[in-house]
């Protein structure tokens, strides 16, 4: 109750610029707050994802591999898919490469969405801070300049704690959202990298089956020419 009478009284001895401020940080908190549930969930769900289709893959059982991304809506998922479709028409690195390079184009916009506001948000919020902060200063001087010399130390010191109390609000928003910011920033990075990784990966896990199977195909038993049937000349050699 004391905290809440305290919010109270500075708000309503910091002018109007405060209420600016505080709608900027309830803006600010619910983009973090959606942001960092949104990449949370998709982090689990791409390590859950990738630790199932992970052996099929090893194995080669691509089909199977696709079926099973094609169940989930994890975003390594779209990424596979991707690469498994593109194994159906291509067998060269650089062709299944550049078809999971067309997916992160698809994916990384969403999993920045709105994180890039909380920064605007923090400078705004700064600025609007400093604007009461002069705003406050020029009441100050004002009311000084016209007021009773009994009344003007009270009054200069009401306006400037008006201007005390914007400055550090604006500080207070700024602050706290760039902290956010930068945490968001963190975990967009990794989950990003992870998904760079596991593009690795399956362009790894594929071109070792193509190594492997290479051998084979060429230790593989050829079919004997067809002999000549009776009567047909013999061909000379070339």
């Amino acid at each position: 109750m004391e905290f809440f009478n305290l919010a109270v009284n500075f708000f309503r001895d910091g002018g109007f610029f405060l209420y600016p401020l505080a709608l900027i940080l309830v803006v600010g908190v619910a983009i973090s707050v959606e942001r960092w549930i949104y990449l949370s969930r998709e982090t689990s769900k791409n390590r859950a994802l990738w630790d199932e289709i992970t052996p099929l893959i090893q194995q080669g059982n691509f089909r199977q591999a696709l079926q099973v991304a094609q169940g989930s809506d994890a975003q390594v998922a779209t990424v596979l898919k991707y690469g498994i479709a593109r194994i159906q028409h291509a067998r060269r690195r650089e062709d299944i490469e550049k078809a999971m390079e067309e997916s992160l184009l698809e994916i990384v916009p969403r999993l920045e969405k709105r994180t890039h506001y909380l920064s605007s948000l923090a400078n705004i919020g700064m600025l609007v801070g400093l604007l009461g902060t002069i705003i406050g200063l020029i009441a100050a001087f004002s009311a000084v300049a016209t007021a009773n010399p009994a009344e003007k130390a009270n009054l200069l010191s009401a306006a400037i704690s008006v201007a005390m109390n914007n400055t550090a609000s604006g500080l207070f928003v700024a602050i706290t959202l760039l902290f956010t910011h930068m945490i968001l920033e963190t975990k967009t990075t990794s989950l990003i990298d992870s998904l760079e990784i596991a593009v690795v990966k399956f362009l790894n896990a594929i071109t070792e089956r193509q190594v492997e199977a290479a051998p084979a195909a060429a230790a593989a038993p050829q079919a004997p020419p067809r002999a000549a049937p009776p009567g047909a000349p013999a061909r000379s050699p070339a």
